[in-house]
């Protein structure tokens, strides 16, 4: 798999709305220019990702003086898989097909069974890992347990 620019963007962008939490008063809005600088983001491309993220539902924001970009939902509830379909669109797909929509034939029918795998493989990553996860710095038990495996950092 290959992580576009745009949700790798995305989720930096969310882990920065995230982590300006305040217990009191919820989230406090962060401007698309604060996001930017802090995590070198070129301002047109995130002002794309943010319209993406918010039609998605991820985000909203919000006019005047003290406004900006705030969570629509709580961290805990979007994941990586939410931020990258709302992005890129399905997890996996195969010229431009979701992988049960493919068709094969003959000898290359087995082939449908790795994307739908593969697929698999990446959800038990992507929906396990929230945006709070991240922002707390953070993974679930079993996702890093996955970082764990020496095979893991081996690039093949």
């Amino acid at each position: 798999m290959r992580v576009s620019a745009k949700a790798d963007y995305a989720l930096r962008a969310l882990i920065e709305i995230a982590g300006r939490d305040d217990d009191e008063s919820g989230a406090r809005p962060v401007s698309a220019e604060e996001l930017g600088r802090a995590q070198d983001i070129p301002h047109g491309f995130l002002q794309a990702i943010l319209a993406d993220l918010r039609r998605a539902g991820v985000v909203v924001s919000q006019r005047g003086q003290s406004g900006g970009w705030r969570m629509a939902r709580p961290a805990t509830d979007v994941t990586v898989a939410d931020v990258i379909r709302a992005v890129d669109g399905p997890l996996v797909s195969v010229y431009g097909l979701r992988p049960e929509a493919v068709t094969y034939h003959d000898s290359a029918e087995v082939l449908q069974l790795v994307w739908i795998a593969a697929r698999s493989s990446l959800r038990d990553v992507f929906e396990k890992v929230s945006i709070a996860d991240l922002a707390g710095r953070t993974l679930p038990p079993e996702v890093e347990a996955r970082t764990k495996d020496e095979d893991a950092w081996v690039p093949h």
